[in-house]
């Protein structure tokens, strides 16, 4: 059983040679991905089982400690390695917060890191070491007769049969599972039936043996709704790990992940049944919480309402974000508006979220004369992908994508838009450079204040308005030296330099030699 690595860095090479040396380390290692970017490692981790991540603490947008905070929200068990240079030492301190399990200083040493992977590996692989028990396999019958009790549809007097049967299986305690298959009918659309029926079987079958091999319980249901049902049994803690493990080995080798809904814990046979409504309730919340995951303990969940109280004051602070081209603020609003835990929150609750939060950012564009659905290319205000998604997840991911690219080309617009500015002011500049220009007449005659307009031409070529406007009063110099019929303090007055020698001064600066020189090297 591989353990599986995620390595990011945003630089390339960096990159390459730690995956080479993973690769390479003889170890029982798998490297599941790359990133360069906090954004699409946060995928891989919501969308693979990840062991071991090894993490660059410096990147741009968004840090690898603000990574590894959002990793250890989705997976707690992760286990991160940060790698930095000796100016980021200092991070050491925080890293240690988040539990870090390593700290690597650039450049890496090669024994250094495959000690480290050495170690981490060992972890994982112990950590996925359980006592083993023997299940006990029912007949189709048996399963029928538990699954009607369990649901609450089964008569008083099978009691005593159903007692018979669970208390070896409760005796060291025991809690119902549903283990549901997550986005058959979607993903397989187009599928021929018998290539599902074959792909569900086959998940089933790896199911079955993971729970007969790692002694998770005792299944009791055959596959209903691409569905099973499991007591799962032992202590509370060794069953939830095998059930993330479960979680994580189904994703790496199927196309399909799944979700399971776990209810509450009982060495009481008779409470069995409550566990098994607390396991569907629980699965009925992967509408909110998300898929791929352990669901449990969701009657605890509370409605936030802070979010609807402040709701236009976040949608406020997503369109600055938007605006200023800053996906983390993005992402962040987004995750305030629909990354609550709330079990009772239902679909079209959600969809009507996100056409109040849509046509308020449309109704703020427009008073930039922008328009939120021709830029995004949306036919209507209530996009038809948005009912394919199962969970909230999906959703968001979907929202963060479409209001990256928002993001972007609002940029793209604004920066032609700039430089459209820049060169008309550039062009009004060159037609009055023998005058007295200065930065202050140019920004009241474009309507900018003298500060604003300096920090665009900064902003769009990298250069002071001074500078620039020195630039091209050299340049006028340089034009106006090629009449030879023009003296020197001529030329030096015409461009409004009444000293000749700080004239003199700063052509040198500018050109590298005197006016005269300049005009010998020309032959004029």
């Amino acid at each position: 059983m591989m353990v599986t690595v995620l390595l990011v860095d945003d630089e390339k090479i960096d990159l390459e040679w730690l995956r080479r040396r993973v690769a390479s380390s003889g170890l029982p290692l798998e490297v599941a991905g790359t990133a360069n970017s906090g954004f699409a490692a946060l995928e891989f981790v919501q969308e693979k089982q990840i062991d071991i991540i090894l993490s660059d603490i410096r990147m741009p947008i968004m840090t690898g400690m603000e990574f590894a905070r959002r990793a250890k929200a989705i997976n707690p068990r992760i286990r991160i390695v940060f790698i930095s240079g000796h100016e980021d030492f200092g991070y050491a301190k925080e890293a240690l917060t988040l539990q870090a399990s390593g700290y690597l200083l650039k450049p890496v040493d090669d024994d250094e890191l495959h000690e480290m992977l050495a170690r981490l590996c060992a972890d994982v692989q112990a950590e996925r070491e359980r006592i083993r028990t023997e299940v006990e396999v029912l007949s189709l019958a048996s399963q029928e007769l538990l699954l009607r009790w369990l649901s609450g549809r089964a008569h008083e007097q099978i009691d005593e049969h159903i007692q018979q049967f669970l208390a070896p299986i409760v005796s060291r305690g025991a809690a119902a599972v549903i283990i549901e298959m997550d986005d058959v009918d979607w993903k397989m659309r187009g599928v021929p039936e018998e290539e599902r029926r074959q792909l569900v079987s086959s998940m089933v079958k790896f199911i079955q043996q993971f729970t007969t091999e790692n002694g998770l319980g005792t299944i009791v249901a055959s596959p209903s709704d691409y569905r099973l049902v499991v007591l799962a049994e032992g202590s509370e803690e060794e069953f939830t790990v095998l059930l993330e493990e479960l979680i994580r080995e189904v994703a790496g080798a199927h196309p399909l992940t799944v979700t399971v809904g776990c209810g509450m814990f009982t060495d009481d046979w008779r409470r069995l049944p409550e566990s098994y409504r607390q396991a569907a309730a629980a699965l009925g919340a992967k509408w909110l919480i998300g898929k791929n995951r352990l669901i449990c303990d969701v009657a605890e969940n509370r409605t936030d309402t802070q979010v609807f109280d402040n709701f236009d004051g976040i949608v406020d602070r997503m369109l600055h974000a938007i605006l200023a081209y800053d996906l983390v603020g993005i992402d962040d609003c987004l995750l305030r508006i629909f990354g609550r835990d709330q079990p009772l929150h239902r679909m079209d609750e959600v969809y009507n979220l996100i056409i109040r939060m849509t046509s308020k950012l449309n109704a703020d564009l427009r008073q930039l004369n922008e328009n939120l659905y021709e830029l995004l290319e949306w036919e209507s205000h209530q996009p038809a992908v948005l009912f394919r998604f199962e969970t909230v997840d999906d959703i968001l991911s979907w929202l963060r994508r479409r209001f990256f690219e928002l993001s972007e080309m609002l940029l793209t617009k604004r920066s032609r838009a700039n430089r459209k500015l820049i060169d008309t002011i550039l062009r009004y500049v060159r037609e009055r450079i023998e005058m007295k220009v200065t930065l202050k007449e140019v920004a009241a005659h474009f309507h900018f204040s003298p500060n604003y307009l300096g920090h665009l031409f900064k902003e769009e070529t990298g250069m002071n308005f001074s500078d620039v406007l020195l630039d091209l009063r050299m340049k006028r110099v340089c034009a106006l030296l090629e009449d030879p019929s023009l003296k020197i303090y001529e030329i030096a007055d015409r461009v409004g330099y009444k000293n000749i020698i700080y004239f003199n001064r700063q052509f040198k600066q500018s050109i590298g030699m005197s006016p005269g020189e300049y005009r010998k090297k020309h032959h004029i």
